[in-house]
């Protein structure tokens, strides 16, 4: 199985007047597979559809604010896994998503179907939660992070264009981590004064991941949106400040 690159050099090697068994020379690939992708052209599916990070001159997913958000949902409870014989080198990308937020839900397939169009996005019930799901060789080439173990035991780093996709969408990229792997709720505390005891209460987010690679991620992202936030675990970060909340409120609100 030749990547989609390979394909595209070949077919503009003939289209520059080479014949068959020289463009075979340069490429490597057997005449007979030249001369099939020649007379058939590919079309759009799951298995050849055009991947921005393969093309000859690779470019970053679209539309990126969709990619973003995919990107948080994945780097929070997502995983890139094998789909049957690993010879055919098709993956799934899965988002586990509770059964209490069907919005959550349906904003998954939504970016999926945007970011992979040709692809067909799966809903599958598991106890608790909904995985959903999408099939094609091309997610680790847009989720380039994906790597053998877990993602809090190896390092995390976003390659420059995917940065360059946060920097410009932080909100979508923070919206994505909150809904996979945070929340929004209210914290009540408790307070002994000389009038008697007093109850308070305040919004406030949280988001807990075992990476620190992906903590110190959303913290960036926070400080580009301008909202303070501080780490109240080990593994755990919040944003408690009033304005804060309501800053982050206009980008992630609650899960619905």
């Amino acid at each position: 199985m030749y990547d989609l690159a390979v394909r595209d050099e070949a077919l503009r090697l003939l289209a520059s007047g080479l014949s068959i068994s020289e463009t075979s020379r340069q490429t490597g690939v057997s005449p007979t597979t030249i001369h099939r992708w020649r007379n058939r052209p590919a079309h759009e599916s799951p298995m050849t559809g055009t991947c921005p990070r393969c093309a000859l001159q690779p470019h970053s997913p679209a539309p990126a604010d969709s990619y973003a958000y995919l990107l948080g949902l994945y780097l929070g409870d997502g995983c890139i896994c094998w789909v049957g014989d690993r010879s055919k080198q098709v993956w799934a990308l899965r988002i586990a998503c509770a059964n209490r937020w069907p919005g959550l839900v349906q904003e998954c397939i939504e970016a999926l179907q945007a970011i992979r169009p040709t692809n067909k996005v799966r809903v599958r019930q598991l106890q608790g939660c909904k995985d959903v799901n999408s099939y094609s060789k091309h997610w680790p080439h847009l989720f380039p992070q994906h790597g053998p173990g877990k993602k809090h035991e190896r390092a995390i780093v976003l390659e420059p264009w995917q940065r360059e996709i946060v920097s410009a969408h932080p909100g979508k990229f923070v919206r994505g981590l909150i809904h996979s792997d945070g929340w929004r709720g209210t914290n009540r505390v408790r307070r002994v004064l000389p009038s008697g005891v007093r109850w308070y209460e305040y919004p406030r987010y949280h988001f807990k991941n075992e990476s620190s690679d992906i903590l110190a991620l959303c913290g960036e992202a926070l400080d580009l949106l301008g909202v303070a936030w501080r780490f109240n675990n080990r593994n755990e970060l919040s944003v408690a400040r009033r304005e804060a909340v309501e800053l982050l409120d206009l980008h992630v609100g609650p899960k619905y």
